[in-house]
């Protein structure tokens, strides 16, 4: 397993850049972090960056009914392969910005998850070649306008749902190295822990995941697979402010509002 690195893309003085986060430092590279980045020499103060989006994915693609717990829960069918939909590039939101509030009413619900990096173009790829095409992972919030998506019976409004301004934050890194089955999402909503789930508990594995939808669509470096969620989720206010934390990853904080 390749050495663990937190990768970290910013903004400053109006130019963006990326690199590796040391504490509360910044060792600045150059070149693709997909291939071969090299460091600069720079070091950058963590609070004086602007923080990104961790990738600039060409597509984020969502999962539904992918662990155990929550599926029992909610007496769902097992699926006899992934369930997925896309999240519109306009949802993608970084670290520490606010959630914008949609101007139209309903229940407004956060879902903590982990979010597989691409690192290499895969189309087809075999199981046990998935992981190799994996760069990282980083934490997300899959935020949804639970009221409309079975609004209307004739058609379930996903996308509408799951698509508004700034309904993706990522990041605030992406982590390198780790074994995703010892990982575990921890979803805080002001403070108190509304989600603690493993990853462990996924009926699709982060393999299979990466084999079985690259079957069906091209992934590109920076896309991103957001594995599903699990029990635990819950409405948001004005002024909520949320966390999801990933051991191994860091936390992802953004207030509704």
């Amino acid at each position: 397993m390749q050495q663990s690195q937190r990768w970290i893309r910013f903004e400053r003085a109006g130019k963006t850049g990326f690199g590796t986060l040391d504490g509360k430092h910044v060792r600045e590279h150059r070149g693709d972090m997909f291939a071969a980045p090299e460091p600069t020499g720079s070091v950058l103060a963590l609070d004086e960056l602007k923080l990104l989006t961790p990738t600039q994915p060409t597509k984020v693609i969502a999962l539904w009914n992918n662990f155990h717990a929550l599926g029992e829960k909610l007496q769902l069918p097992v699926p006899a392969e992934p369930l997925y939909l896309l999240k519109a590039p306009n949802s993608f939101h970084a670290a520490g910005e606010p959630i914008r509030k949609p101007l139209c009413e309903g229940k407004v619900v956060f879902e903590g998850e982990l979010g597989i990096v691409i690192g290499k173009t895969c189309a087809a790829v075999p199981e046990d070649k998935a992981l190799d095409r994996v760069f990282g992972y980083t934490c997300a919030n899959d935020v949804t306008v639970a009221d409309i998506l079975n609004r209307d019976a004739s058609f379930a409004q996903w996308a509408r749902a799951k698509g508004f301004d700034t309904f993706c934050p990522m990041g605030p890194v992406v982590a390198t190295g780790l074994d995703p089955a010892t990982l575990t999402v921890t979803t805080l909503l002001d403070g108190a822990a509304r989600q603690h789930y493993p990853i462990s508990d996924m009926r699709f594995s982060v393999q299979q995941l990466v084999s079985l939808i690259s079957a069906d669509m091209t992934l590109h470096p920076g896309d991103v697979i957001l594995c599903g969620t699990s029990v635990g989720v819950g409405s948001m206010k004005p002024g909520s402010l949320v966390e999801v934390e990933i051991n191994g990853i860091g936390r992802l904080s953004n207030r509704f509002g």
